[in-house]
């Protein structure tokens, strides 16, 4: 229920129930806030499996529709793209792409020194066509 609240916004509310109640107040409106939301806890538990009980299995095919907006509210912009345009294959977005290798890269062929004095020409540069 509280899931979203953290300490330091626990403690925000620690400190203003210290200023506004007292010192003296506080653990009883604390006890007295347990124990409401104790009890409302109950109560929902309580409707949930009289409906449950009351409508059979006809309560899950209410649920379903349910749950499968809650899996829409919870989907990302990349896994919705994941999932309905690439049929589940993220590897576009981590980079994980598996190329079969048909015949092993080509080595750069460097040019042998000669024992003559010729005018020294640079190496060329290896040129890979995949990644242009």
């Amino acid at each position: 229920m509280f899931a979203n609240i953290g300490w330091g916004e626990m403690l925000i509310l620690v400190i203003a129930g210290l200023v506004i109640l007292g010192p003296e107040r506080l653990p009883g409106a604390i006890r007295w806030t347990t124990g409401a939301l104790r009890q409302a806890r109950d109560y929902i538990s309580g409707a949930t499996s009289q409906l449950r009980e009351d409508l059979g299995p006809e309560f899950d095919d209410l649920r379903e529709p349910l749950s499968e907006l809650n899996k829409l509210r919870g989907m990302t912009p990349r896994a919705a793209l994941t999932k309905h345009l690439l049929d589940g294959d993220d590897s576009i977005f981590t980079g994980n792409f598996e190329k079969p290798l048909s015949s092993p890269p080509p080595t750069p062929q460097v040019p042998q020194a000669s024992t003559e004095s010729a005018p020294e020409t640079p190496a060329r540069t290896p040129f890979d066509s995949d990644a242009t």
